[in-house]
């Protein structure tokens, strides 16, 4: 059975970037994606941006997910915002704590993201369908898998109706952390983030930010390309083709792709593992 799909943007810089995006937007629309969601930088550094984006979307007809980043926020913030995703109509969010912008002391009004979650509910009851984070291989802050279990088990506990889950290479890491959360009694549906390997430098840099390990035998055939553009994109193709396909036997319900706002390394996924829809 074909996973459902979603696909993740960050909101652009420029109008130029508006327009691109929006290009890349129509091709993937024609996945037929259950969402599109946008980012929200940290502490709100992305907020215009982030609302202009999303109500672009909108306005086209598709289905979108704002990102809210609670780090340095206040409630009267927070609530301004979903009374305005919800004038729009909105019906759904990825809940996330965030990270607290370089030189800012004061964190606001929430510490971790169940709080986000919590304020959400009690502020807009169920209008919002709530997603939230999971981290297949231990949130980079946490002290324990334990503990950020734990901290996926009081988001539940919030309210959150899904997870997506940070990039990860490893699929049997995933697997494994599928089993744990099953066996710990949480109940949310666990949805694979995947990333395409376009860049190896960038993908090296976002990796060690975000705590998602590169197996060494890939970053080490990446590193050996060089500059090797087309290599980097054969291989990293194939490796998160296989990737996919074993997520995809494994019965995942659902798909969610950062597409670093282009189309054709999702596309060409997609078409790989033969979930793709002609273009």
């Amino acid at each position: 059975m074909r996973p459902e799909l979603s696909f993740e943007f960050f909101p652009p810089n420029t109008e130029e970037g508006e327009d691109r995006l929006a290009t890349v937007r129509a091709r993937l629309a024609a996945e037929r994606p259950t969402f599109f969601s946008v980012t929200y930088g940290a502490g709100g550094a992305t907020r215009e941006k982030t609302l202009r984006t999303v109500s672009r979307i909108h306005a086209e007809g598709h289905p979108v997910a704002p990102h809210l980043s609670c780090m340095g926020a206040t409630r009267a913030t927070i609530g301004e915002l979903l009374d305005h995703y919800r004038s729009l109509g909105i019906k759904r969010l990825v809940a996330l704590r965030g990270d607290l912008p370089s030189g800012m002391v004061d964190g606001g009004d929430f510490r971790y993201a169940n709080e986000l979650v919590a304020f959400v509910r009690a502020h807009s009851s169920d209008w919002f369908h709530i997603e939230v984070a999971a981290y297949p291989e231990t949130h980079p802050q946490a002290p324990s898998p334990t503990v950020d279990l734990d901290a996926l088990r009081a988001k539940q506990a919030a309210g959150a109706d899904s997870a997506i889950t940070q990039y990860f290479f490893n699929v049997d890491g995933f697997l494994w952390f599928r089993d744990e959360v099953e066996a710990s009694g949480i109940t949310l549906p666990i949805v694979p983030g995947i990333m395409p390997i376009t860049n190896f430098r960038q993908l090296a840099r976002f990796s060690d930010a975000c705590g998602a390990e590169i197996p060494r035998w890939i970053r080490l055939r990446l590193a050996a390309f060089g500059d090797d553009v087309e290599s980097i994109r054969r291989f990293g193709a194939e490796v998160v083709a296989d990737q996919c396909r074993r997520l995809v036997a494994e019965g995942v319900p659902a798909i969610h792709f950062y597409t670093m706002n282009q189309a054709d390394p999702t596309l060409e996924l997609l078409q790989a593992i033969g979930v793709g829809r002609a273009e």
